[in-house]
């Protein structure tokens, strides 16, 4: 048996934060990575595979009660080849085994525990398992000698099992196309949300309760195409409960990963970007729909907190942070009433713990206990108008009074021992912040926003790719590696096309081109269509895997479909029109199962179906026509539209490189001209901007 290294493991030298988090364990822990494997052969071991995140609750959990115990890891390290995959680093082998334990146990989630063999076959998969065996769970103490002894003793029967589940594994995953996907999706996917929503607290299901913004995004065009009030009135009803709840920091802003209740009152408290991303865009297209400035707040404080807390000095986007601080979930986040007073004076104490729902015992029960143990999260049981009524005193002096207190509370809160921050920089996360940013920007004519996404963008463009060009999935330390994955090209591709009509700067919709053709030749399925997970240059795995459901994040396969629409629409290439097709019909079949799980594919389709729009602008960036004539088309709600710039004041602009129907696009007696195309057609152009937004039926 190999002796316990007290002190330091392979993981050291790593880069992931969740792997430096292990790499003091006195598990013998390997990366991922052909010297596990070969040990494992050498050694005749199976493999335990360990997969989680710098910012897991539970994985902590599992760590601290196992992974540092003594026990267990002479166990482990007599038993096993122990390997360690953070799953944001290499979501492909994290998707394939959670594909395996969801098809073994019918449930997943972090931490994931897989037992496989030297060749990556697994026979038995699990999540969090406790030290000792309670509540019917079987403890890692009980299992591993279990699982020794069937790899000592019954290993003919163990490998048969695994590949037994290795086959099944090949045999799920779709390879062959089918028909084209319909427009009844659509009304389908409205009826099957519309089904599961909450109509008394807002979101859909019950608890856990997640944010699942892509479902509200497609309920916003659902609305946008129909005018039925009540789909509207779903979105407006769950954006606000988010708002109001506990699931988000009333004092530094950002909304926490889910809501552990029905009532979005106590969340799980780590933040994730890709959160902050897309619930900023439902916020800012809630505001364009409707023109209710309580969406542009929110999605401007999001931006506050990714701004301040989540931007790194280079211009890339932070990961996520932490749930836990000092051992304890939520501590950075909560209050007592006794903390409240003692920050704020009498006056603003009151308005605060009226407003907030403060306790003396507490608010809320804790997750396991059941019990209020005196510390409170601050979450609004009534808007602020409702409130300014209770109080007898006008909204603005209400809002001024709740500003000036939140600002004492977050310089106090400033002082805590904040969560671990994970600080490595993913281009598909990015690339979804950039795609926020940039929509932010167009909706509130805000520079700031534009100017963040840019440098974001740059860093990205500039730090996180091979020699021959091939995009990059993760930064830290100054370190880039990793190929990226299709949600890598799909998101940052989504983002310098939001980016490109954000600033008509001509080279980010270049780079988008340019990187859309490098997912096609290395992505793409030339048999059945859509996109694989992996490119043809990464590494082999069981199974070379497709993902097309929605889930915490969209797949890559919904957003590159929208993204083909768009540069199809674009740069006047049907080609790209066509792959976009083909993506559905090559998923056609899982989707029409139940299509509520697609929800932003769903958008895709939306777009495809349409009325969409492909809009081109004549003019000087710069004249205040031009300007005016922007500002209409970007603060109204038109989702399904490409927008295009032509500077009259250049020589052959890079555009007319990439469009070149936009040379004949020119504007008319010096002024700012919109010419509109809508459904194939294209209509004559115009210089006011009421006949631009009656041609786009606004």
């Amino acid at each position: 048996m190999k002796p316990v290294n007290k002190y330091r493991n392979r993981l050291a030298s790593e880069k992931s934060p969740y792997l430096i988090q292990h790499a003091a364990n006195p598990v013998d822990w390997y990366p991922w990575g052909p010297e596990a494997f070969a040990t494992a052969r050498t050694e005749n071991k199976p493999i335990f595979l360990s997969i989680g995140y710098s910012t897991c609750h539970w994985c902590h959990v599992m760590a601290h009660e196992s992974f540092e115990d003594i026990e267990v890891a002479r166990a482990m390290n007599d038993a096993f080849i122990s390997i360690k995959v953070d799953r944001e680093e290499r979501p492909d082998i994290d998707s394939l085994y959670m594909t395996v334990a969801q098809m073994m146990t019918g449930r997943g989630g972090w931490p994931l525990t897989v037992i496989m063999t030297p060749e990556k076959e697994p026979f038995f998969a699990a999540t969090y398992i406790p030290k000792e065996t309670r509540f019917g769970l079987v403890g890692m103490l009980e299992l591993i000698p279990r699982i020794k002894d069937l790899w000592e003793n019954h290993k003919d029967e163990v490998l048969q099992s695994a590949g037994k589940i290795t086959d099944t594994l090949q045999n799920i995953i779709p390879n062959t196309s089918g028909d084209c996907l319909s427009v009844h999706l659509l009304s389908r996917t409205h009826a099957q949300l519309t089904e599961r929503f909450d109509f008394r607290h807002g979101g859909f299901g019950t608890a856990p309760k997640f944010p699942t913004p892509h479902n509200l995004l497609f309920l916003l065009r659902y609305w946008k195409n129909t005018g039925d009030e009540k789909t509207l009135r779903m979105v407006e009803d769950t954006l606000r409960a988010m708002r109001l709840g506990g699931i988000y920091d009333h004092v530094g802003f950002g909304f926490h990963r889910y809501s552990t209740d029905a009532e979005w009152l106590l969340p799980h408290f780590e933040k994730m970007l890709y959160d902050q991303a897309m619930l900023a865009m439902v916020y800012i297209e809630a505001y364009q729909a409707t023109g209710k400035r309580e969406y542009q707040n929110t999605a401007r404080e999001i931006f506050t907190y990714v701004l301040r807390d989540m931007t790194a000095p280079e211009g890339g986007f932070y990961s996520a942070e932490d749930a836990d601080s000092e051992g304890k979930e939520g501590k950075f986040y909560t209050w007592t009433e006794l903390q409240i007073n003692e920050v704020l004076d009498e006056k603003e104490a009151g308005t605060i713990i009226k407003l907030f729902d403060i306790a003396e015992n507490g608010n809320f029960p804790e997750e396991a206990t059941g019990r209020q143990n005196g510390t409170n999260i601050l979450h609004q049981r009534k808007p602020l108008e409702e409130l300014a009524v209770d109080y007898g005193m006008p909204q603005s002096e209400l809002q001024q009074r709740l500003e000036k207190a939140r600002l004492k509370l977050f310089e106090h809160r400033e002082k805590r021992v904040r969560p671990h921050k994970d600080d490595k920089i993913l281009t598909d996360w990015n690339g979804l912040m950039i795609a926020a940013l940039a929509k932010g920007a167009q909706a509130f004519n805000e520079p700031l926003y534009s100017e963040a996404a840019r440098r974001a963008a740059d860093f990205i463009l500039r730090n996180m790719r091979t020699p021959d060009g091939q995009l990059l999935h993760r930064y830290r330390d100054g370190e880039a590696d990793l190929l990226a994955y299709a949600e890598g090209y799909a998101f940052l591709i989504w983002g310098l096309l939001d980016l490109y009509e954000a600033t008509f700067h001509a080279h980010y919709l270049e780079s988008a081109i340019s990187l859309n053709t490098d997912m096609l030749e290395h992505f793409w399925d030339d048999v059945n269509g859509g996109f694989y997970s992996s490119s043809d240059k990464g590494e082999k795995l069981l199974v070379r895997q497709k993902e097309i459901y929605d889930g915490a994040i969209p797949s890559g396969n919904s957003i590159a479909m929208l993204n083909l629409i768009r540069l199809g629409r674009m740069t006047a290439n049907q080609d790209l029109e066509k792959k976009a097709s083909t993506i559905g019909s090559a998923f056609s079949e899982t989707v029409n199962n139940a299509p509520m799980g697609f929800a932003q594919l769903m958008c895709a389709l939306d777009f495809s179906i349409g009325p969409a729009h492909e809009i081109v602008i004549a003019g000087d960036l710069q004249a205040s026509d031009t300007q005016v004539m922007l500002e209409a088309l970007r603060t109204k709600y038109i989702p399904n539209k490409v927008v295009l710039f032509n500077p009259v004041d250049k020589d052959s602009p890079k555009i007319h490189k990439l469009a070149s129907f936009t040379k004949h696009q020119t504007s008319i007696d010096g002024k700012a001209t919109a010419y509109v195309c809508s459904n194939y057609k294209c209509e004559q152009p115009v210089t006011d901007v009421r006949s631009m937004l009656e041609l786009l039926g606004t």
